[in-house]
């Protein structure tokens, strides 16, 4: 939920004076989405975050609320019996070994970013407000029949707080990109970020407005990254976002903003299974930080979410929750799939969508102005091919 604002103020003073859902081990089929029937495969995803920040730095306690190493063990171990199929992770900084041992025969992972410690850093004590830590604390894994791509580390354009407001500065958050092939050939694309916090005395004493700022810029940030890579894939966008619809205006600067573009539909899965699709403007029951957005493209495969759920009772040790929050998963079905046949005809149609020039490949993948690979592209409904 935040960066603990205690382990930043303690390192600034180092440095100075020195409803759960089942387990899915295999996707489920209810067609063939090939075929173009109704049904396809069945996958989950899970979202959390596992405030893996250090307890102690050099000889200072620090985040001593924390799950520590005993408690991250414990979250390893959640992970492991839920079987979630994609799991997108934040704050994963100190206590990444204990967190994924567990999950190493099952799981494969995206490239760990590094831990919050001094040791073999490089640091200008005399100028600690310009130092940041280059770990985003980002982590996605999935399961081994899965085909997953990591396609890029982004950071955020715009943060607020370096030594207050849950000290979002001091490192470089930001989102991680995955192209998802699944086990019947459906592919997805699923972002995982990690937005700028508000703390809940900043909020109480109405001194948030900078943090709602920062937010905003990286919603619309994170809308003209989905808008710009659109093509014929579903895209899920999820982790903890830091954002209440009735504090952050989401739905007009991103669900709204994607559903007007004519490129693709947004729906938040807990807006959409929980509230009949009425966003709330005021109330913040039962909302979570983290949230599952889905964007199903114009044209190409489409995806529908078939269950959410915000585990409680199942995340809970003596009483408390074993990482900053709850998870949030959902169970997604592949509605249908873009057809293969023709495709001339459909990306002619999806390329001439407000006037998008893109290239795309035969597949319907959106690439770059001058793809250099060898294959077969359109581009306005008009093939070409690179030998």
């Amino acid at each position: 939920m935040t960066m603990k604002r205690q382990l930043f103020w303690m390192l600034a003073a180092t440095i100075t004076f020195c409803g759960s859902l089942p387990a899915f081990g295999q996707s489920q089929r209810a067609g063939d989405p090939a075929s173009g029937t109704e049904a396809g495969e069945q996958f989950s995803i899970a979202t959390l975050n596992v405030d893996g920040l250090p307890q102690k730095l050099l000889v200072i306690k620090l985040n001593t609320d924390g799950p520590g190493s005993a408690g991250t063990a414990r979250i390893g171990k959640y992970l492991l019996k839920k079987g979630y199929d994609l799991v997108m992770m934040q704050e994963d900084f100190n206590y990444h070994d204990v967190l994924t041992v567990l999950l190493e025969d099952d799981y494969r992972f995206d490239e760990w970013s590094g831990d919050l410690g001094l040791e073999g850093r490089s640091i200008d004590f005399l100028h600690l407000q310009n130092y940041r830590f280059p770990c985003d604390g980002l982590m996605g894994c999935w399961k081994n029949d899965l085909t997953v791509t990591p396609a890029g580390r982004t950071a955020w354009q715009q943060n607020f707080g370096k030594f207050s407001h849950a000290n979002d500065e001091m490192v470089t958050k930001g989102f991680r990109r995955y192209d998802v092939t699944l086990r019947g050939g459906d592919r997805i694309v699923v972002y995982n970020m990690h937005m700028d916090a508000t703390l809940d005395e900043d909020e109480a004493e109405d001194n948030a407005e900078k943090d709602r700022i920062a937010r905003l810029a990286q919603w619309n940030q994170l809308k003209e990254e989905v808008l710009k890579n659109l093509d014929s894939r579903p895209v899920i966008v999820t982790g903890d976002l830091n954002s209440y619809y009735s504090r952050d205006d989401i739905k007009t600067n991103f669900i709204d903003a994607i559903n007007n573009s004519g490129r693709g539909t947004a729906t938040d899965v807990w807006v959409e299974l929980q509230l009949q699709g009425v966003y709330p403007t005021t109330s913040r029951e039962g909302e979570s930080l983290d949230k599952i957005i889905y964007i199903n493209p114009a044209m190409g495969t489409k995806i529908k979410a078939v269950t959410y759920s915000m585990d409680v009772e199942g995340y809970l040790n003596d009483g408390k929750p074993l990482g900053d929050h709850y998870p949030v998963a959902a169970t997604f079905q592949v509605e249908s799939r873009g057809t293969t046949t023709g495709i001339e005809t459909v990306n002619g149609q999806q390329s001439t969508v407000n006037g998008d020039q893109s290239i795309y490949t035969i597949e319907g993948i959106r690439v770059s102005d001058q793809p250099t690979q060898k294959g077969v592209y359109i581009q306005n409904g008009k093939k070409t091919i690179i030998r």
